[in-house]
């Protein structure tokens, strides 16, 4: 990697070189680590998969973690805006010179061993995280689970937030299947957390567990149960029945949803034992740090959210039907051709007012998506359609409209949509804004 490319040059370069190849298997990470000294054998790991969830998972246990006084890694992806969002040490995002810096030391290794984008920016986050003396780093899977890069890690404890359908070209067309693949993180002699809230696929997972030697196995649906959910000042609060007993809690990530990947990351940190443990009466002192860029994130009169496949489609529907949102609502959709598109426009019909069809000029040519049945189907949903293949003039379109305005269909929808707006994604909306 030439010594003059800037920062955005080197991302382009990667991103060209290997952003759309998917090549399982662990081979390519071990050869990378082993020969750059196995930085990920440094320092402890909490180890997230899942369909859904796992993003917000990630960011409460890092809050929870970082509450107890530690330094804190996170991996995570995709980004939204800037690719350096995806490896973070206590929520500040690794410097470009530094990021480059280890570009430039892993690629002659990566060329060798003909590793792929995910599997380089993996071995970039566990290098930074060693060499940065972190104290405990929380790792989010890219893809699927068994064979995901970062599927290396020896956990102190692995996570599953939930199973639906998706990349099922890849993990199998079935939820046992896709349980199965992710379920595939879960490490002999290690506990194992499974947030799965349907009874059938929650034991699939367990069984799985059991078959991999995992130790002890906590399903969340039986031992952590929450009601009186409520979503009002910018908060969503729950009262939860836990093995550290009875409590009221609020995170500020919204949505009903939020209360599963809340408990979920609480029943992970009970999971990995007294050096981690957090007193009840701290619990909801160390939520009010939780952030995540696009979950249902308010900013004026515009909501991002990263929802990108039906389940997650359909919580931003429940979320948006749950508390005020000053109508008309206008959804702004971009989705990836090879997501449920169809699914996602059934669940945001009973909630939209008018959507505006488009594609996120970010997205991969490859994986750009064909609106016009997209928009066909919106229509046959009674709702009003624009479409806007200009991505600039679908967002012109929807800032001059009144009322509330969503963002959402994938990762690139929304990055772009920030991009176009001017809008850090770590921006955090007043408190007013979100009431």
């Amino acid at each position: 990697m030439a010594l003059d490319l800037t920062y955005r040059e080197t991302i382009e370069r990667l991103f060209e070189k290997t952003g759309s190849k998917v090549v399982p298997g662990l081979e390519r990470t071990e050869k990378l680590l082993d020969a750059l000294g196995d930085p990920h054998r440094k320092y402890p790991s909490f180890h997230v998969a899942g369909t859904n969830g796992k993003g917000s998972t990630v960011a409460t246990l890092d809050a929870l973690l970082r509450f107890g006084g530690r330094r804190v890694g996170r991996y995570t992806s995709p980004h939204i805006v800037d690719f350096r969002e995806r490896i973070a040490i206590d929520g500040v995002s690794i410097p470009e010179e530094t990021l480059l810096e280890l570009l430039r030391r892993i690629e002659p290794i990566a060329e060798s061993v003909e590793a792929t984008f995910f599997e380089i920016t993996t071995v970039a986050a566990m290098i930074y995280f060693a060499e940065a003396n972190v104290d405990v780093a929380v790792m989010e899977t890219g893809l699927g689970g068994a064979l995901d890069s970062t599927n290396v890690l020896d956990p102190v404890v692995a996570t599953v937030t939930n199973i639906s359908l998706d990349h099922t070209e890849y993990l199998g067309t079935t939820l046992q299947a896709i349980a199965d693949e992710k379920g595939g993180i879960f490490k002999f002699g290690r506990p194992a957390v499974i947030g799965e809230p349907r009874l059938d696929i929650a034991k699939r997972l367990a069984e799985r567990a059991a078959e991999r030697g995992a130790t002890p196995i906590s399903i969340v649906r039986s031992d952590w149960r929450a009601w009186s959910v409520s979503l009002a000042g910018g908060m969503t609060s729950f009262t939860a029945a836990t093995p550290l007993g009875r409590t009221r809690l609020s995170t500020p990530l919204l949505g009903e949803h939020q209360v599963r990947n809340t408990l979920t990351a609480l029943a992970t940190i009970h999971a990995a034992g007294p050096e981690y443990a957090i007193k009840k009466e701290n619990i909801n002192r160390a939520l009010s740090s939780v952030s995540l860029p696009g979950r249902f994130q308010r900013i004026r009169d515009w909501i991002f959210d990263v929802a990108h496949n039906a389940a997650g489609a359909r919580a931003l529907a429940e979320t948006l039907a749950a508390r005020p949102t000053p109508p008309p609502v206008t959804i702004v959709l971009g989705v990836l051709k090879d997501k449920d598109w169809y699914g996602m426009i059934e669940a945001l019909a009973p909630v939209a007012n008018h959507f505006i069809i488009t594609n996120p000029p970010s997205a991969p040519p490859e994986r750009a998506w064909d609106p016009l049945p997209a928009a066909a189907h919106a229509n046959a949903c009674k709702v009003p359609v624009s479409l806007d293949l200009d991505f600039g003039v679908a967002m012109e379109r929807a800032a001059s409209l009144p009322g509330t305005k969503v963002v959402c269909g994938s990762f690139h929808t929304v990055g772009d949509a920030m991009a176009v707006l001017g809008i850090d994604p770590a921006a955090r909306a007043s408190r007013g804004a979100r009431d």
